[in-house]
Formats: C-alpha cells, structure tokens, sequence
C-alpha cells in the first residue's frame, strides 16, 4: 500500500543537536560527565596513580631508547668528522639555522590562539577532574622513577 503524500515527517537539526551535545555524550552516553560525580576519591586516585605509573614507565623506557639513539648517532657523526669521512659546511649550517628559527617565529605566532584554546581546555579538565590529576601525576613520577 502506498502511503498518503499528505504524512508529516519531523525534521531532525543534526548542527542544533551537535551544538547541544559535548562529544563523548555522544560516544559514552549522557551520564559519562565528570569522573568526579561517577566515582569514589579512592577509586579516583587508584585510577590515575596506575594511568601515570603506566604513561611514565613508557616515557622513560621511549626517552632512553630515543636518547640512545640521538647520542648514538651524534658520536657516529663526530667520528666520521674526525676521521676525514664527513665534511662539514659549519657556515651553511649557522644559516639554515637562522633560517628555521625565522620560520619557527613566524608559525608560533600563528598557532598561539590554537595553543591558548587547548590549554584552557586542559586546565578545565584538570580543574573538574581534579583527584584523578594528582593521581595520574603522582603515577607519572612512579613510573618514571621505576
């Protein structure tokens, strides 16, 4: 049977809807605000100190990989100069630097509002998640002390 052209259909503002809903009411549902209204202090602290531990554990083990590499490479490098195998043009590398350092300046200017923009944002989720914060920092030094 064919339907009657003269039905009603609503009409769904998915901009309006967008507007009105954060990103992860979206993704985890609408009682997923704050940890703060979801959680105990305990399970706060608990929940960040193991996050921490386990983003420092990460980062010193990645930061001595990287910086083993770096200095690696660097004394490679100052080998090879000093055995004759690499000469280096010292005069066109002071320039290239000056040069990335002009267009450094140039690009830090431009991204400042988008640089202020996430810090308020972080610093408004640290404020509201407070307790977890100071457990994930306190995690972080662990882990990067272990």
């Amino acid at each position: 049977e064919r339907e009657s052209d003269d039905d009603s259909y609503e009409v769904l503002d998915l901009t309006e809807y967008a507007r009105r809903h954060h990103w992860w009411n979206r993704l985890f549902g609408r009682n997923s605000g704050p940890i703060v209204e979801k959680y105990s202090v305990a399970t706060q602290i608990v929940m960040g100190g193991v996050t921490g531990w386990c983003a420092g554990f990460l980062f010193q083990k990645v930061g001595k990989l990287a910086a083993t590499a770096v200095g690696g490479g660097f004394l490679l490098l100052q080998i090879a100069s000093h055995s004759g195998y690499v000469q280096i043009d010292w005069k066109r590398v002071e320039k290239d630097v000056n040069k990335a350092k002009k267009q450094l300046k140039k690009r830090a200017n431009k991204a400042a509002p988008e640089i202020n923009t996430l810090i308020e944002e972080s610093t408004e989720f640290i404020k509201q998640n407070i307790v977890v914060s100071s457990g994930f920092v306190g995690g972080f030094l662990l882990g990067l002390a272990s």
